[in-house]
């Protein structure tokens, strides 16, 4: 999916709430390199978990056995892609303090002979 900051009714915000949303203000000024690259950085593990997210929300049949069609209105779309957004910068920063927790945990660490008392 691709962040299409042109579009003028981004996730059904009409003209008011476009106005007054500053996040999506701010979107809609980064250049689609700076887009692209922050999509860059989403881990296949964060992937997965909203795959997985996505498809338990609409439902999982498996495509070989099943043609499935998904119907909606755009107000449960953009619930839908908000929520996975949501749950993507949850997922990125919850990744984020668990890598900063390995890394306190490692240099946190010391070698076993630092604890011996010197002579």
């Amino acid at each position: 999916m691709v962040f299409n900051p042109d579009s003028a009714n981004f996730l059904g915000a009409d003209v008011e709430e476009h106005e007054s949303n500053e996040l999506l203000n701010y979107l809609q000024h980064q250049p689609p390199e700076i887009l692209a690259q922050v999509a860059k950085l989403v881990t296949p593990d964060v992937k997965q978990i909203i795959s997985h997210n996505v498809q338990g929300l609409v439902g999982m049949l498996p495509s070989e056995a099943f043609n499935v069609k998904i119907t909606t209105d755009r107000d449960n779309l953009a619930g839908l892609l908000a929520s996975a957004m949501m749950t993507g910068y949850f997922l990125r920063q919850m990744e984020q303090r668990m890598e900063m927790e390995d890394l306190l945990a490692g240099s946190l660490s010391l070698p076993s002979d630092a604890h011996s008392p010197s002579d």
